[in-house]
């Protein structure tokens, strides 16, 4: 008996109903739904990273933070934690308001408790 290439056992199984292509969104998919799923995905990649969760969680625990302060705390160059922040900012988490030659970092709370919300609709 010939063997089966795994061409032709993935054209079997596809042909039985096994692990069929998801072609178009599932009935009902609207395009609040697409909304959601990009702003979890633009939340969580912006979390993607150890340092920006570090300065989250920094961030939770003050009213407001100063950058000098946020690398006092991290062994990371000013221009590195800037950064972060600033995809942090992009993202929506942080929020900054300038206070003569500083900026004033804080978390926006109800950014993160729409993370947690979406992240418990997955």
């Amino acid at each position: 008996m010939a063997m089966k290439t795994q061409r032709q056992k993935r054209e079997e199984s596809s042909a039985a109903g096994v692990c069929q292509p998801v072609s178009r969104l599932p009935e009902g998919g609207a395009a609040s739904d697409l909304e959601s799923e990009e702003r979890v995905a633009a939340l969580c990649k912006a979390l993607g990273h150890p340092v920006r969760v570090q300065i989250v969680r920094l961030l939770m625990s003050v009213d407001t933070c100063v950058c000098g302060d946020i690398v006092e705390r991290l062994p990371l160059a000013q221009s590195t934690v800037s950064q972060h922040l600033k995809v942090l900012k992009d993202a929506g988490l942080v929020k900054g308001e300038i206070d003569g030659p500083r900026t004033c970092y804080f978390l926006d709370r109800s950014a993160l408790d729409d993370l947690k919300t979406l992240i418990g609709e997955l």
